[in-house]
């Protein structure tokens, strides 16, 4: 198990799932004294998605401590949640970036202001379900390292964690696979032993992003063009739309059945930019990208000016290897990436590795190539 004291009085991120609810058995088999905390984090869920996903969530959160015979609390942070979360996400999208809520989520809500309240209620630690390994480095800092289960490994998902953030989280998971959480959960006759994992942004369920979106931005039709210029179709809205996207765009294939995918957004003149998704197409492939709001765990790497890493693209993108360029006192880098990649989209996060040490993290801007992905 991650390294944790035996007298640490550790707060459980319960969310009514399987995962928090065998981290939570799994710390107090090892004597931690623990409660588990539920977090209401928006009240729109029947608005959006016709139901309530949030109240079945509390219910199970409920049964399972029961189950397990440990305290149990509720905190709403919804007015927080929607500020830091919900909000950075519209406005991110309404200008044409693609921000990852979940990450947003874990750094600002889960690690940053529930962390804020076990602190203020006592509690040493934080322990979440994430399928990650928090480890104590050789220079008695926190490491956050891969999941053994490559399949569930989370780790992308807290890559703009802060040293500090880190210090306070707790992992079980991180050293077993998903098979043998569902049987301990079963073992333990837990109530969500057999539930479905969440799928959708962050706590909000099954919600497409676009649907998701249609909320809170109004859709602006525009022109949907091809690289060369050509007018071919019409859109409901840039914010509907991401790069790399194939399905749902509204236009047809060529005679020679190429499926167009969105290449890019013209904000200025809102149009939607469309290419035949093939190798040689700039506006969707390229190795040299900017890199914005560079944050490293391992302070060790913070004056860099050339450094050879691996970097995951996307949260299930393989790990690849990368090289950073910066020069002296600039806060942003260049990546360059050894193979090229397809529709990297501003406000997307990188994830930096060392093997399979995460060190780090960045926000993509543009590609250093002047690929059309964001015209201002």
């Amino acid at each position: 198990m991650n390294s944790t004291s035996q007298k640490e009085r550790i707060l459980v991120a319960l969310s009514g799932g399987v995962d928090s609810a065998v981290t939570a058995s799994i710390l107090k088999q090892a004597s931690h004294p623990i409660e588990a905390v539920y977090v209401r984090t928006w009240e729109h869920e029947e608005d959006l998605l016709g139901d309530c996903p949030g109240a079945r969530d509390l219910s199970d959160a409920e049964k399972i401590c029961e189950c397990l015979d440990i305290p149990f609390r509720v905190v709403n942070f919804m007015e927080f949640y929607q500020r830091e979360v919900v909000n950075p996400m519209v406005e991110g999208y309404a200008e044409g970036l693609t921000p990852n809520p979940d990450v947003l989520c874990n750094r600002q809500m889960k690690f940053g202001e529930l962390w804020k309240y076990a602190r203020q209620e006592g509690f040493d630690a934080l322990a979440t379900g994430h399928y990650c390994q928090r480890k104590i480095g050789k220079h008695g800092m926190a490491e956050l390292w891969e999941g053994v289960d490559k399949n569930k490994d989370q780790s992308y998902f807290l890559a703009r964690l802060s040293l500090e953030q880190l210090n306070s989280a707790r992992f079980p998971l991180g050293e077993i696979d998903k098979p043998s959480v569902r049987k301990i959960a079963k073992e333990l006759e837990l109530p969500v032993a057999e539930k479905k994992d969440s799928q959708g942004i962050c706590f909000l369920g099954k919600v497409k992003v676009p649907e998701f979106l249609s909320h809170f931005i109004e859709d602006h039709p525009g022109d949907i063009i091809t690289t060369d210029g050509n007018v071919i179709g019409k859109h409901r809205g840039l914010h509907r739309y991401t790069l790399g996207q194939r399905r749902g765009i509204g236009v047809p294939s060529n005679t020679d059945h190429e499926n167009y995918v969105v290449s890019g957004k013209d904000k200025k003149n809102n149009q939607l930019i469309v290419a035949f998704d093939q190798p040689s197409e700039p506006t969707l492939w390229a190795k040299d990208f900017k890199l914005d709001e560079l944050s490293f765990l391992d302070p060790s790497f913070n004056e860099f000016t050339d450094l050879k890493l691996l970097g995951k693209a996307r949260y299930r993108d393989p790990s690849t290897p990368i090289r950073l360029f910066r020069n002296q006192g600039e806060e942003s880098c260049v990546v360059h990436f050894s193979d090229p990649q397809r529709a990297l989209t501003p406000g997307q996060v990188l994830a930096i590795y060392e093997g399979e040490r995460l060190v780090g993290s960045g926000i993509y801007s543009h590609s250093s190539l002047g690929r059309a992905s964001l015209s201002a």
